[in-house]
């Protein structure tokens, strides 16, 4: 027999931390891992969007990685006793690379861009502007609770990754890149 998906303990609007503390809903960190949870998901919009199979690979990486930060987030950090998976600086300097090497073939940044001109491209700014949210709201959960710093090191370093394979992929594609022309 499947186990059913709903167990009714989240009906009062509470949910469980992975060592057992309740919190609301409501809460910074459920708001965090909530974030990076979304994020996950344009991720694999970004990757359905695209063939090409060493970036499919690297968004796979991305995503790995993704679950866990949701877990470390997901964890009370008095209580859990549990192994959980962690972050390292050489995920980091993955994206760093990826970063890199993707901005060889980049023209200069003369001004802002608009978000969009294929589809691929907007899912990437959506990842993009998800991700930030997720860094904000995990630094407001720093603030008042203990979070490895490296967390939203991740977070802010595949940010910058979204935005450059944003412009990438508008390269690859052949899209439009339309520059923001204020008006003033």
């Amino acid at each position: 027999m499947a186990t059913k998906i709903y167990t009714k303990t989240g009906d009062k609007g509470e949910t469980s931390l992975i060592g057992g503390t309740r919190l609301p809903k409501h809460h910074i960190r459920i708001e965090s891992y909530g974030n990076v949870d979304e994020l996950n998901s344009f991720v694999g919009l970004v990757r359905d969007s695209v063939t090409e199979k060493e970036l499919i690979n690297l968004l796979i990486e991305i995503q790995d990685r993704l679950f866990t930060i949701g877990s470390l987030l997901a964890a009370d950090p008095e209580k859990n006793k549990m192994q959980l998976p962690q972050l390292s600086e050489n995920d980091i300097t993955l994206l760093e690379k990826a970063i890199d090497k993707m901005n060889e073939t980049l023209p200069e940044m003369k001004s802002f861009v608009l978000p969009g001109g294929h589809i691929a491209v907007s899912y990437c700014h959506i990842a993009r502007c998800v991700c930030r949210r997720a860094e904000r709201a995990t630094l407001k959960l720093a603030e008042n609770e203990k979070v490895d710093e490296i967390i939203y090191k991740y977070l802010n370093r595949l940010s910058d990754y979204f935005f450059v394979l944003s412009r990438k992929l508008t390269q690859d594609f052949k899209a439009n890149e339309i520059p923001w022309k204020p008006r003033l």
